[in-house]
């Protein structure tokens, strides 16, 4: 490509990002129902937001990079004080439960119904697990549910994420090699990784705490300083295992949200401007991917998946999880009702699609278009049902 065409595509994938978020806040409903079509649309129309050709190899990185930093930044609003009781341990049940359960399930149907092989069944149960803070916090900002349900749903959608990215990048890893699933090797490799991670973690903790109490520097200075340093650490967990750096981000967000040494202030202009922008660009490049050959052969099957996530999986979930618990029907029941899918669903099905289709994985060209159909479809349906839903069952926060 030319510099002038590349200039061209960069600038087209801002507009359609940061338009379409402007059009969803006048329409008031979730940026994602609108990302997600307009950058499909776009892809099909033109080949100018193709980001692999605009980025070529260096796509997945800028991508793995980038939702790093979009977890370090919801790790920032989780108060490790107010995790406590019948909300912690619902939490850990969620996340214990909800994740082998999940990608069980989803693997178990997707092989008859997609008609996938085993490896690239497992592959997209093992995607299928996140949901997502970019997802759910925006939903939760227009509902405004009972404090408790939403502390729920915020931190499950922000402890999920990076379990399930590493949870992805070890799968592949069996997939390819063709291991058993579920072995003690297997195990152990999830395990090494959750290390790097939590190591990752401390450092860049460490690293926070030198950047902004012992240099003191000015709000702007600091805010991207934090940054810097996300990607930096982000970047080496990568290197020494792959998709570790996104657990690594979210502890260091927790540490710097957490402890009283360091002083955040309440509004991060920089961070939280450029979040939003990079939220944007990663769903109208990956959306641009996707052909729509590629979704006919998988829509209706793929609804179906969605059907059994919805319907069955997530309501029985919600009630083993907070079952012995002080919530009330209502409470479960909308929890139950809510698990959008993200960007990080997103973002590890255009990486591991790709390479497992190139490995000659049967079914696995499938991955995508079936994970972004997942996507906009669970944000679709959460996004404009979310609010009567909360109102029926009596879970709506009273108006202050």
């Amino acid at each position: 490509m030319t510099t002038d065409q590349i200039l061209f595509g960069l600038g087209l994938t801002v507009a359609l990002a940061v338009g379409s978020q402007l059009l969803a806040s006048w329409l008031r409903i979730p940026a994602l129902i609108v990302l997600l079509p307009t950058g499909f649309v776009a892809g099909a129309l033109t080949d100018d937001i193709d980001p692999h050709r605009l980025l070529g190899a260096t796509f997945e990185p800028l991508v793995s990079l980038s939702v790093a930093l979009i977890l370090y930044e919801s790790g920032l609003g989780l108060d490790m004080r107010k995790l406590r009781g019948d909300i912690r341990r619902i939490v850990i049940r969620l996340i214990v439960l909800g994740v082998p359960l999940t990608m069980a399930c989803a693997a178990l149907v997707a092989v008859p119904l997609l008609d996938l092989s085993a490896g690239a069944a497992v592959m997209l149960g093992a995607i299928l697990v996140v949901s997502g803070p970019t997802v759910v916090g925006p939903l939760l900002g227009f509902v405004r549910p009972a404090e408790r349900v939403g502390r729920i749903l915020l931190w499950e959608g922000s402890l999920v994420d990076p379990i399930g990215g590493i949870l992805g990048a070890v799968v592949f890893g069996g997939v390819v090699q063709r291991a058993r699933l579920g072995s003690g090797a297997h195990l152990l490799q999830f395990v090494l990784s959750i290390g790097v991670g939590l190591v990752g973690g401390v450092i860049g903790s460490g690293l926070l705490w030198l950047l902004m109490r012992w240099l003191r520097f000015g709000e702007v200075l600091a805010s991207t300083a934090q940054l810097a340093a996300v990607v930096v650490v982000a970047a080496a967990c990568d290197i020494a295992r792959d998709d570790t750096g996104l657990l690594a981000a979210i502890i260091m967000g927790l540490v710097v949200a957490n402890l009283k040494s360091f002083d955040l202030p309440e509004h991060r202009p920089v961070s939280e401007t450029l979040v939003q922008l990079i939220i944007g660009l990663l769903f109208i490049s990956i959306s641009a991917t996707i052909t729509p050959r590629s979704l006919a052969d998988v829509a209706l099957p793929a609804l179906g998946l969605v059907a059994f996530l919805v319907l069955i999986v997530r309501p029985l979930l919600a009630y083993l999880s907070t079952r012995g618990t002080d919530l009330t029907t209502g409470e479960w029941c909308f929890i139950g009702w809510m698990d959008p899918r993200g960007i990080v669903a997103a973002a590890t099905a255009s990486t591991f699609s790709v390479q497992l289709t190139a490995r000659g994985i049967g079914g696995a060209a499938k991955i995508l278009p079936v994970a972004f159909l997942v996507i906009v479809a669970t944000v679709t349906l959460y996004g404009l049902t979310a609010t009567p839903v909360a109102r029926r069952l009596h879970v709506v926060r009273a108006a202050s």
